[in-house]
């Protein structure tokens, strides 16, 4: 079974070795190409809330990898990351943009790895726009946006972590987790194969992280299928596409 390859952030997330715990990015097995692959989102009802593309040009070693999610609300996704695959996936630059009802803020989030400069143009209830710009001290395995690519690389290891920065009105540094649930039967294009199930968690540190689960905040856990063998590629995913957000369904379109 051969599918187009789905880079970009389904759900936001990057994972990577577990070698990689000071912050090495993780190495390429399966470099990306160029790609266009139609989404579908998808409450866990089965309602179709959105539809969507990936969009993945490469150039020189360089892949720039666009999502979009056009709701039937009105409502907006839009992500673009640009990273390198010379020997390693390596982010360069990052930007999000979430507006309209089915979000919880209008958001803008821009991210440059080189310099460490983190952007969040928000709105609040009312309409008002702030800003806060931070330059924050970002790991090598920062990796919003790619962790499709990413998971597509694990190969046969069961378990990775990875750095990330919260889309959030004050950005945040987190680690996310990742762990094997085993090997699944998938059907896809008339054909069947199997599918790798990985489980991704966000680990909140300091104070917060010990709170969160007694009030509510632990972000649900995130749960991606990638299709196995010499050419593994993107199934669905299920998790929150914003913080505080539903547990919403990603497939690809048939």
């Amino acid at each position: 079974m051969r599918l187009s390859p789905l880079a970009g952030s389904v759900v936001c997330l990057l994972l990577s070795w577990p070698a990689f715990l000071a912050g090495e990015p993780v190495a390429v097995r399966v470099a990306e190409r160029a790609a266009n692959t139609p989404l579908v989102l998808r409450s866990l009802s089965g309602t179709a809330l959105a539809t969507g593309e990936s969009i993945q040009t490469v150039r020189a070693g360089q892949v720039t990898s666009r999502v979009v999610f056009r709701f039937t609300d009105g409502s907006l996704h839009d992500e673009t990351c640009v990273f390198s695959q010379n020997d390693v996936f390596r982010l360069l630059s990052y930007r999000l943009s979430q507006k309209g009802p089915s979000f919880r803020w209008a958001l803008d989030m821009t991210i440059d790895t080189q310099t460490g400069r983190v952007v969040v143009r928000h709105a609040d209830r009312a309409g008002e726009e702030e800003v806060e710009d931070e330059k924050l001290d970002l790991a090598s395995d920062v990796a919003n946006g790619m962790m499709v690519t990413v998971l597509k690389n694990l190969g046969a290891r069961a378990q990775a972590t990875a750095s990330f920065v919260a889309a959030t009105p004050e950005p945040r540094p987190v680690k996310l987790a990742i762990s094997s649930a085993g090997s699944e039967p998938v059907s896809l294009a008339g054909s069947s194969g199997r599918a790798a199930h990985y489980v991704i968690k966000a680990e909140i540190g300091g104070l917060a992280g010990v709170l969160a689960p007694l009030v509510g905040r632990q972000p649900p856990d995130t749960h991606v299928w990638i299709l196995e063998g010499a050419s593994p590629s993107f199934v669905k995913s299920e998790g929150p596409l914003f913080y505080g957000g539903p547990i919403w369904r990603i497939e690809l379109a048939r």
